[in-house]
């Protein structure tokens, strides 16, 4: 991992900037527009990925960086649901072809990147982080997708640099935001789902019902549990047929902190 020489606020114990190198390829390539070399190449993802490093590294001063990378192939979570992101559409060819050179780019700059076949980039980077706190290093996701926030602790945040002026968020802004913890979060994406990931959830049950349900009975096991607790016998109806969307769309969104790096 890169090593810089200080904490983000200039004080306290050591920082590790995690980011979602996927996704920042995404956001670079989409952000400009087309940019080429003098033969044709494009090079829009790699011109605005390395801004964004850069930006990142001045304003944060990280002590350690590191970056995670989807690898393009199917895992574990399509192996038990084969419509896991199905309407998500290939990565453009023009984007493929700026990748090894963005990975180039971060070896330039001493970044290790990390990915793994058969896993996401979020399930690396929550091993990262798991690893990293055990050696008292906080640790900051970079990251827009809200499955990261199931992770965030007194020692994970989650920082999305394309907020604003950037946002951290930590326990507090998630609850906040979400009406959960974030132990609770995976328990509230079961039953909402998630239609980035296509996740489907449980049927008829948005977000602000499935947090009044999460909020009223602490955990997904304890909601179908008491079933028969739930004031609504609509919403009951919807859970009760929806059972095992539930718990198949909580296995889809947990991610995987044990990856084999």
């Amino acid at each position: 991992m890169d090593r810089t020489h200080s904490s983000p606020d200039g004080m306290g114990s050591q920082s590790a900037f995690l980011i979602d190198g996927t996704a920042f390829c995404y956001r670079a390539f989409h952000a400009l527009g087309a940019l080429a070399t003098s033969d044709g190449r494009p090079t829009n993802a790699v011109y605005g990925f390395t801004v964004m490093l850069q930006a990142l590294r001045e304003k944060k001063k990280p002590d350690y960086l590191a970056v995670a990378f989807d690898v393009g192939k199917p895992t574990f979570r399509h192996a038990r649901f084969k419509d896991y992101k199905a309407h998500r559409k290939t990565m453009p060819e023009e984007l493929i072809e700026q990748v090894p050179v963005i990975k180039r780019v971060l070896g330039a700059y001493r970044v290790s990147t990390f990915e793994m076949e058969g896993f996401e980039g979020e399930d690396v980077l929550a091993t990262l982080a798991r690893a990293l706190v055990k050696s008292g290093i906080d640790v900051y996701l970079v990251t827009g997708d809200k499955d990261a926030l199931q992770l965030v602790n007194e020692r994970i945040k989650v920082y999305n640099p394309h907020k604003g002026d950037g946002a951290v968020l930590d326990a507090s802004a998630v609850e906040a935001r979400f009406g959960v913890a974030p132990k609770q979060m995976v328990d509230l994406m079961a039953l909402m789902g998630d239609s980035a990931d296509h996740i489907p959830g449980v049927s008829g049950i948005g977000e602000k019902t499935a947090a009044k349900l999460i909020q009223e009975f602490g955990s997904l096991d304890a909601l179908y549990r008491g079933l028969g607790k739930v004031s609504s016998a609509a919403w009951r109806k919807r859970l009760e047929a929806g059972k095992e969307a539930a718990a198949l769309s909580r296995e889809l969104a947990t991610i995987d902190d044990s990856v084999p790096i």
